[in-house]
């Protein structure tokens, strides 16, 4: 098929090079000329396992093209995925100009029939304004061309996401018409011919599949704190507690563990504009707010550790940070519990060196730009160098295995504070550390 994805960021750029691994003509759209650009040479904006070897063969094999022209893309195409961001606003919810900017460009040029996908994540209702706005713009041209407007949201995982295109649990679509699911199955059959995982629904059940599943998963990721914090006050181990309800296969071990707080592109974002979308239809989320309310606490879980262990000023000591983006196998800093750890250390004083195998520029350029006494190194021992305690905030596959005596040999004393502890490997007591972590006193 050819195909329009309009959008090169995190979501348009994995549909776009996994659409084209199928075989599919794929033209991918941006309007950053910069971009497109490096694009065109191989060179990628974001860091995504996998996702650049497969950019440069397709750009090679031809299946796989670059522009800033929305024209040139929907001369041949069949559908066109609208993957353009939709931030936050200041109210909590989804920003949707940039995807009604993207609707109107498409009825403006497009010249025969089309399926228009929404691809990014979007109140419930977007589809509608989306119709509406290319039915507009048509109307301006005084032609009648034949369109549908289809829901299709993404379930990625931010490190493991072109595994989840190519090998999708579910692939959700929802439409009004059944020419519109003629196109979807043939669209994503050869994602789904081992197994039936298409679902199919109405338009707006598919636009808030997407809110709830996310906000299924951050309910988990804040109870499972909750249940952590009380943990340390009644004396007892989260994570032995995590392991004997995971047990529960109607619980499950997934997003159970104890840490500093969900972060990324997603879940934030996602909770909020739900319960936006609950107050503007008169309901109030009681259990969503709740969720963001642990979270936002949660953040400075770590941050107080520290202060409680060295007390309010913080001036004279350092601090070795291991980890900034908000998981690991991305450089995404987006609600990165680093960024609130940092700035309340270093706002008491506190000098901070850090380390992440892949988030250093991100933290340079954005999200810790301007954080005085802040010093990113090369590796994760300089980090610890002469620093007064090690501080773990991502769990990236090199940090799972350290060595012990080196760690103790670097820091002035041996202190650690673990707000990642998922695989065990930090329970370091009896290497005779003095270690702090989420969920146990």
């Amino acid at each position: 098929m050819n195909i329009t994805v309009v959008g090169t960021g995190y979501v348009g750029l994995v549909t776009g090079t996994c659409f084209s691994e199928m075989g599919n003509k794929v033209t991918c759209i941006d309007i950053d000329q910069k971009k497109v650009d490096a694009l065109k040479n191989g060179i990628i904006p974001i860091y995504e396992p996998g996702l650049e070897p497969l950019v440069k063969k397709n750009v090679e094999l031809g299946n796989l093209s670059f522009s800033t022209a929305i024209k040139e893309g929907l001369e041949n195409s069949e559908v066109a995925f609208i993957a353009v961001g939709t931030p936050m606003g200041d109210d909590g919810s989804a920003d949707l100009q940039y995807v009604l900017a993207v609707a109107k460009q498409i009825g403006e040029e497009m010249t025969k029939p089309l399926v228009v996908i929404d691809k990014s994540t979007v109140p419930i209702g977007t589809a509608d304004k989306v119709k509406a706005t290319i039915k507009e713009a048509l109307d301006k041209r005084g032609v009648d061309i034949e369109f549908h407007v289809v829901s299709n949201p993404e379930f990625l995982k931010e490190g493991a996401a072109v595994n989840d295109f190519m090998k999708p649990d579910r692939v959700v679509v929802g439409a009004e018409t059944e020419a519109a699911f003629k196109v979807m199955r043939k669209l994503y059959a050869t994602f789904t011919h081992n197994h039936d995982r298409l679902i199919e629904m109405d338009v707006r059940s598919a636009e808030m599949t997407k809110y709830a599943a996310n906000a299924m998963l951050a309910t988990k990721i804040s109870f499972m704190n909750e249940i952590a914090n009380i943990c340390e006050k009644v004396g007892a181990d989260a994570n032995k507690v995590r392991i004997g309800i995971g047990s529960d296969n109607r619980i499950g071990y997934s997003f159970i563990y104890p840490g500093a707080g969900y972060g990324g592109s997603c879940f934030p974002k996602d909770v909020k504009a739900l319960k936006k979308i609950a107050e503007e239809n008169g309901y109030k989320a009681k259990l969503i707010t709740s969720v963001e309310e642990v979270n936002d606490t949660q953040k400075f879980v770590i941050s107080n550790k520290v202060i409680a262990r060295f007390g309010e000023d913080l001036s004279g000591f350092t601090f070795g940070v291991w980890g900034l983006s908000f998981k690991p196998g991305t450089d995404d800093m987006r609600e990165a519990p680093a960024i609130y750890v940092i700035k309340e250390l270093v706002k008491r004083g506190a000098k901070i060196k850090a380390y992440d195998p892949k988030a250093m520029h991100e933290a340079q350029e954005f999200y810790l730009k301007g954080v005085e006494s802040l010093e990113y190194v090369s590796s994760k021992y300089q980090a610890l160098e002469s620093a007064d305690a090690m501080i773990l905030l991502t769990e990236w596959k090199e940090f799972r295995s350290p060595d012990f005596m080196e760690i103790k040999a670097l820091l002035k004393s041996p202190v650690v504070f673990d707000g990642r502890n998922q695989y065990g490997v930090f329970e370091i007591e009896k290497e005779g550390f003095e270690y702090y972590q989420i969920g146990k006193a």
